[in-house]
């Protein structure tokens, strides 16, 4: 109840305000560019590399190929994939037990891609000022044009980025060839502008909403993290207490910290938290405000390093273990997890034989012979066309019917073939017989078999005789 005893409304939910980011310069900010520079050159310019005519990178799922750097991955690589996918899992517990959320700084898709909307909001709205001001001025020719320009380099960076994502599922310039005829499928144009969507919504209205309440990492780095993690931490014993005075001033004198109050830390981060408040989930460890607030310590005359990398231990005068157990825990299931990739790719065989028993027809019997027939799938997963020739054996007298010349198999293709196997009646002895049945190329290099059931029902001897 209010003071003039009339009901009071609460509202439940407060619109955040919008964050305007300020730029900054320094040894981080670089870090970043850099890695923005790397991961979005290998987002967009590797689905156009090929190499003999294969995409480099090519998630062909109608065929159900994996083409990875020049390795193609088929379903019964499975093991490969799940390997590969527990590697990414323990690298990220690995960095962010060592320092922190590096990940969410340097190398997030929504990091990387929320920085590129801002430069574009940069070189059309201005500075954060000048963004600002524009924002809460009216509607007039000016604002209409820079608003207009934004939106436009927004929205075709973000078909681009959809276009590009489907391009690693499709072969890219056949997507492109078609796009350009209006001529796309379905599927290909919803992903293409969902994606798009999403970038465009993601890093271009969302931004830091992502990260403070949709993103699950920051919620559970917690677990992850502990007093030796290195993470970004202001020096509360020398900063405070905070204050304003002239860069002649004596902060002794004072009574005051180092910490200026001038608010940089808190203009440059990209979630709108203040550092000097301590650790927070919002917090992504772009480590923009060590860079601003060592360029005011520049300015100010006094150490840096008021806002640093440090621990939890360090910043309290505890000693500070950075190589510790569960740091050599991670680093060593990382690496025998590498390991069992390399052995399991190394050891992956080259050509996959399987045989299907013609479940309509069991068995034949012509001219003293019996005969069985199957079907036999060869599986190429090597970059050459092969000429496989098959064999069998495990019984006497046991040879291939058909096929009598040698089976040629494209590059990453599967080539199903009728198989028929006989046998001389006088050989045979009822009953289900193990035989393997054996592919090889026609220089030898390539060898593969399985193991399957030749079937001699008494009946057909009964007859024979």
């Amino acid at each position: 109840m209010s003071e003039g005893g009339q009901p009071q409304t609460i509202p439940l939910y407060i619109k955040a305000p919008k964050v305007y980011p300020r730029e900054i310069k320094g040894r981080f900010a670089s870090l970043r560019v850099i890695a923005a520079w790397v991961l979005l050159g290998m987002y967009y310019v590797i689905p156009w590399i090929s190499v003999n005519g294969q995409q480099l990178v090519l998630f062909d799922l109608v065929n159900r190929k994996f083409h990875i750097l020049g390795l193609t991955l088929w379903p019964q690589d499975l093991i490969i994939l799940s390997l590969l996918l527990a590697m990414a899992a323990l690298t990220l517990f690995f960095f962010t037990a060592l320092a922190g959320r590096l990940w969410c700084g340097y190398a997030c898709p929504q990091t990387v891609w929320t920085e590129v909307f801002l430069w574009m909001e940069r070189i059309t709205e201005g500075r954060r000022n000048q963004r600002m001001r524009l924002d809460a001025g009216p509607w007039n020719r000016n604002k209409i044009v820079r608003k207009s320009t934004k939106q436009f380099l927004w929205i075709v960076f973000a078909l681009w980025t959809g276009f590009t994502f489907v391009g690693f599922f499709v072969p890219i310039r056949d997507v492109a060839v078609r796009a350009l005829d209006f001529n796309l499928g379905g599927w290909e144009t919803f992903w293409l502008f969902f994606y798009a969507f999403a970038t465009y919504g993601n890093a271009g209205f969302l931004r830091e909403q992502v990260c403070k309440y949709m993103c699950p990492y920051a919620r559970f780095q917690s677990a992850m993290l502990d007093d030796d993690s290195l993470i970004i931490s202001y020096d509360v014993e020398r900063g405070e207490p905070r204050g304003p005075r002239k860069r002649s001033a004596n902060p002794a004198e004072l009574g005051l910290g180092d910490c200026i109050d001038c608010m940089a830390c808190v203009q440059v981060c990209p979630t709108g938290i203040d550092i000097r408040d301590g650790l927070q989930i919002e917090c992504i460890a772009c480590a923009a405000c060590i860079d601003a607030c060592d360029d005011v310590m520049d300015k100010m005359g006094y150490p840096r390093g008021l806002i640093r990398y440090s621990t939890g231990n360090a910043m309290a005068g505890r000693p500070t273990r950075i190589l510790r157990p569960r740091i050599f825990i991670y680093l060593g299931a990382l690496l025998a997890l590498m390991a069992l990739v390399g052995m399991t790719v190394a050891s992956r065989q080259p050509l996959l034989v399987d045989v299907l028993r013609d479940r309509t027809a069991l068995h034949r019997v012509s001219d003293q012979m019996l005969e069985n027939p199957y079907t036999i799938k060869l599986t190429n997963r090597t970059e050459d066309e092969l000429h496989i020739s098959i064999a069998v054996e495990g019984l006497d007298g046991i040879y291939v019917i058909e096929p009598v010349r040698p089976v040629t198999v494209a590059p990453s293709q599967v080539a199903n073939q009728p198989l028929t196997i006989g046998l001389p009646l006088e050989n045979a002895r009822a009953g289900m017989h193990a035989i393997t049945v054996s592919a090889s190329d026609d220089d030898g290099q390539v060898h593969s078999e399985t193991e399957t059931r030749f079937f001699i029902p008494a009946r057909a001897l009964e007859n024979a005789q």
